[in-house]
């Protein structure tokens, strides 16, 4: 049985206080919640929360028979709105949640802990004290971690839902976070990607969500495991030497009673203006960018994934949603800025700070933001004007692309600019190239099911796809079961197509993947310039009537070069001329034809020599015989 409340007991100093009210207080996790402390010899826990226009609140869970009247917290007199007490004989794993009676139009709730660090296992909604002590074994890759991350790195994202990767045949049960810490890191060292990206694991109260419907900003989903169960998986991928990116979602959050809307009988993280503060897309609550103390719970959840979990990005979801004021509504429906404008002025100066705060706070780290408009600089520092991303998804490539090589092969040469066009923009921002979950879902197919064609056409067409868009300037990033060419859309209540396994044209494709990986890796011609124009020269973008692209990827080193060439069209192409910079023999290093990816293995039985003889502004020639459907990679034999 717990004991009476203790008051006057804080973690708060006269300094948090000030960086609280202020709005740039990024480690509040290490203040307000839940925390098991001793406190004059007695062992129990602090509860904290911010609830300013509350009359009353008190904590209630299983140690007081969920008893509203037992164990009341005290409001803090520094003007904080945070209410405090200590109750001895709680400790680790007790369930609880915050009885909020308002100031305001008799208004009574029971409240989840917006800074709980664990959730009962939905549909359940209470909070949980939860310790999450942990003994990390990353050392290793935590210090070799900015290299890693760096913009010269080769960066391969293999994007996963965590509930929906594999399953237990008996139960159809997800794998738990220390499943897939046994098994994702072997699987992902075998197909050679560098890092994974989850999709929302933060609590969330609708499986269907993906998790993109946040109510545990500091708390890893309890349907899979522990906290630390958790840690065990991003401790096993670093180990592994795989960096971990988290999806993280600033930007809305769903209306759930127990969940942060209408926290105290006020619209205290959202605005109150359903104009401002209600998104009619998701059907979801806004946050309120411009209350100071909302912009620190927001920071604080970013850093401490970042801090806590050892996470070593943050793809931060919806940013054009957060940018534009008129996001998906009409005229009318919002609210112009102070200066008469769309843009959300504290939407912006928010996500500056918490880009600084990540960079500054957590060297090594990476944001990347899925921003799906022109704004400019999305990926320049504050301090040039920029919002301070580190990435962004390339959404422009993903579309023409994805349109492009969803047409008959027969008339892609009226569409060639499609391609092309890319390049006009490549290096205006730090792309990643992004074939995601969302192309997956709703009804848009597969990628296998948007090739166009019979069964061995659509494999070839994702070969040569992945190809071109491994050998395009920036990181990449492909969603699962798309390296095995399901024919399935995505699906969260099923699991990557497996079986393919077993299918010889989907083994080839997947083969070819992680051979791309492994290419992308051992040259750096494909990685090191992936953000800069002297990474890249055309060799020849004109020639639509036959549906060929070819570019020359370049390394910092002048010896370091990639001949990429890409061939949109089923017809092979004997005798295919372009200039190169040097003569001699000239190695295949890839080639999606190849019979042991399930092509018809034409090619140029490994290199091909290049004469001195001047082409179109080059010095030599190489003559090469392109497959149909086909992506070839060629470097200067050494």
């Amino acid at each position: 049985m717990a004991g009476p409340v203790r008051h006057g007991v804080s973690l708060f100093t006269d300094h948090d206080i000030y960086l609280f009210k202020e709005g740039s207080h990024s480690r509040l996790y290490e203040k307000l919640g839940s925390h098991t402390i001793t406190h004059q010899g007695q062992t129990g826990t602090l509860f904290s929360v911010w609830a300013p226009n509350a009359r009353q609140v008190t904590v209630i869970g299983d140690f007081n028979g969920w008893d509203r009247e037992a164990h009341p917290l005290s409001v803090r007199l520094d003007g904080s709105g945070i209410w405090e007490g200590f109750v001895p004989g709680v400790g680790h794993g007790e369930v609880y949640k915050y009885f909020v009676a308002s100031k305001y139009y008799g208004y009574v709730v029971e409240k989840g802990d917006p800074f709980a660090r664990s959730w009962e296992i939905p549909p359940r909604t209470a909070s949980v004290v939860w310790d999450d002590a942990f003994q990390w074994n990353d050392t290793a890759w935590m210090e070799n971690r900015p290299k890693a991350n760096g913009f010269s790195a080769p960066v391969s994202i293999y994007e996963m839902h965590l509930g929906s990767w594999k399953r237990h045949q008996d139960s159809w049960h997800s794998l738990s976070y220390l499943e897939l810490a046994r098994d994702l890191p072997v699987y992902l060292t075998e197909m050679g990607f560098t890092h994974v990206e989850f999709l929302p694991v933060m609590e969330h109260p609708f499986y269907g969500s993906w998790g993109y419907q946040t109510v545990g900003y500091f708390a890893p989903s309890s349907r899979y495991g522990s906290p630390q169960d958790f840690m065990t998986l991003v401790d096993a991928l670093h180990q592994a030497g795989i960096g971990v990116i988290l999806d993280w979602v600033p930007s809305h959050f769903p209306a759930d009673d127990y969940g942060l809307a209408y926290f105290d009988g006020t619209h205290l993280y959202e605005h109150a203006d359903p104009r401002q503060g209600y998104h009619p897309d998701w059907k979801s609550y806004i946050f309120n960018y411009g209350r100071n103390e909302v912009r620190a719970f927001l920071l604080s959840s970013a850093a401490y994934w970042l801090d806590q979990f050892h996470a070593d990005g943050l793809r931060v979801d919806a940013v054009a949603s957060m940018l534009y004021l008129d996001y998906s509504r009409n005229e009318g429906e919002w609210v112009p800025n102070v200066f008469g404008g769309k843009e959300n002025l504290e939407a912006i100066a928010f996500l500056r700070k918490l880009n600084e705060t990540a960079y500054t706070t957590f060297p090594g780290t990476e944001t990347t933001a899925e921003e799906s408009t022109d704004w400019p600089l999305v990926t320049r520092p504050p301090y040039l004007g920029g919002l301070g991303f580190g990435m962004k998804w390339n959404m422009g490539w993903m579309h023409d692309t994805l349109r492009y090589m969803s047409l008959d092969p027969v008339f892609r040469k009226y569409h060639h600019g499609q391609l092309s066009f890319s390049i006009w923009y490549a290096f205006n921002e730090n792309y990643v190239l992004p074939l995601s979950h969302d192309e997956v879902v709703h009804g848009k197919g597969s990628l296998y099911g948007k090739m166009p064609g019979d069964p061995w056409r659509k494999l070839a067409g994702l070969r040569l796809l992945y190809g071109y868009m491994w050998g395009h300037p920036g990181k990449k990033l492909l969603f699962m079961g798309a390296e095995w060419g399901q024919p399935a859309e995505w699906n969260h209540d099923a699991q990557v197509e497996w079986h393919l396994q077993d299918v010889p044209g989907h083994v080839g494709l997947a083969r070819w993947v992680a051979d791309l990986n492994a290419l992308y890796r051992r040259e750096p011609a494909l990685h090191e310039r992936d953000f800069s124009m002297k990474g890249f020269e055309w060799v020849d973008f004109a020639d639509a009537d036959q549906s060929v692209l070819a570019f020359m990827r370049l390394g910092k080193s002048p010896e370091e070069r990639v001949l990429a060439v890409f061939n949109f069209t089923p017809v092979p192409r004997k005798d295919y001329a372009l200039g190169v910079p040097v003569a001699g023999l000239w190695e295949e290093l890839l080639n999606s034809d190849a019979a042991l990816y399930g092509g018809t293995d034409t090619g140029n039985a490994g290199q091909v020599e290049a004469t001195p003889e001047p082409y179109l502004d080059r010095p030599c020639t190489l003559r090469l015989t392109l497959p149909p459907l086909g992506a070839l990679f060629l470097k200067p034999k050494a």
